[in-house]
């Protein structure tokens, strides 16, 4: 399985794009925000990663963990809808607005099932990049 986030929307809160599996639109994700002038949380670097289905010590259940970011640890997708409930985590949903991202248990519930058993591999792309321009 390929998940694709494409980073579409910045906010000085937040960055909200669009996750993709196998190149399928799937849902709308929210990451913190991408400047790293203030510290973290920011977002986690562009590139790709091995995902994990694993328990989360934070919400006692099995989650995506996404494996060997570069100064982050515990990274997950998981349910939430404001900045304020990632520290560098993606939080997925279907509706979406500046700084949230909506129906994200019933979004996260979809997700799971199609992603058991599978081989995971996670992109995550700034728009500018993609379009080939420069940030």
């Amino acid at each position: 399985m390929n998940i694709t986030i494409e980073r579409k929307w910045f906010t000085p809160n937040s960055t909200v794009g669009e996750m993709s599996l196998n190149s399928n639109f799937f849902c709308y994700t929210l990451e913190p925000r991408a400047d790293q002038s203030q510290g973290k949380p920011y977002c986690i670097p562009a590139g790709q990663y091995a995902v994990t289905l694993q328990m989360s010590a934070r919400f006692q259940m099995i989650t995506p963990h996404v494996m060997d970011v570069p100064d982050f640890e515990a990274i997950e997708i998981h349910p939430g809808n404001y900045p304020q409930d990632t520290e560098g985590c993606c939080l997925i949903g279907s509706t979406r607005k500046p700084d949230f991202v909506g129906n994200s248990r019933a979004t996260f519930a979809q997700l799971m099932p199609q992603l058991e058993g599978e081989e995971i591999i996670i992109i995550y792309v700034d728009a500018a990049v993609a379009a080939g321009q420069d940030n």
